[in-house]
């Protein structure tokens, strides 16, 4: 355990776009900390991001949950790709942390953020550890749910979709780039150039109503080095499975430090 007593504080991070991301560092004082990514139209305050926050830096590690570029609290546009964007966002929060000295030892996300972090892991081959939960593995698949059945038809005509709420409000815009980069954007692919010596953590919720299981099956076949656990019963934001989701996730990560540790002795 840490010797001194966490603190929470807000910071802001400028991201390579000179953008601010804001996050929240639960700061324990180790060197080593962990890094979480929020998922779509979400943000640092997400339920999954709080609680895995607090349950790392109750074991004496650090942990920072920020809002991507265009969420939460961060400036920037919203966008409904901009999967290497975000990863790009991550890489400026690491790059921040690795300048003031600190050790990111494992990066977390959730939904999108479990793409950002693959994504990321596929790129840079500088993190020893990646937790993805609940991640997409094909990209192609879930828009119709969101966009309706002809929007390759609609973006065609009109450049752009204008998604609105259940209540008929304006929520957020797509447009043909964003649409394109995220069909563009192959999590098969990128998952192959993940470094073999990155452990992954795989965590997805039997009972997934948004993204199947199936995903983290096929992600599992391809990531070189990696553990999957399925979550029986649980949903896309595992409602009343929150502690067993912590259950698998912490010793994960603690194990991982402790490889690391054990390596550099």
């Amino acid at each position: 355990m840490a010797q001194n007593p966490a603190t929470q504080q807000k910071m802001t991070i400028l991201n390579k776009h000179n953008e601010k991301l804001v996050g929240v560092l639960h700061e324990t004082g180790s060197t080593e900390i962990v890094v979480l990514c929020h998922g779509f139209q979400s943000s640092k305050e997400y339920n999954i991001m709080v609680i895995n926050a607090n349950a790392i830096e109750s074991e004496g590690i650090s942990a920072f949950r920020f809002d991507f570029a265009g969420n939460g609290e961060s400036e920037g546009s919203f966008q409904f790709g901009n999967y290497f964007r975000e990863a790009g966002d991550l890489r400026d929060v690491i790059d921040y942390f690795t300048g003031a000295n600190r050790t990111v030892v494992a990066i977390l996300g959730h939904s999108k953020g479990g793409n950002a972090v693959l994504l990321y892991a596929s790129k840079y081959h500088d993190i020893p550890a990646v937790v993805s939960v609940s991640g997409r593995y094909d990209l192609k698949r879930g828009i119709e749910e969101r966009l309706g059945k002809e929007f390759l038809e609609r973006i065609e005509k009109d450049g752009y979709i204008d998604v609105k709420t259940r209540k008929g409000e304006f929520d957020f815009r797509v447009t043909k780039e964003s649409l394109t980069e995220r069909l563009k954007t192959n999590m098969h692919e990128a998952c192959l150039s993940i470094d073999k010596r990155c452990r992954v953590l795989i965590v997805h919720g039997s009972a997934d109503e948004l993204i199947p299981v199936e995903d983290a099956l096929e992600f599992a076949k391809i990531i070189p080095n990696n553990r999957l656990h399925i979550i029986e019963g649980a949903s896309h934001g595992y409602t009343s499975h929150e502690a067993k989701l912590v259950s698998v996730i912490l010793p994960f990560i603690k194990e991982c430090l402790q490889q690391g540790k054990n390596a550099s002795e």
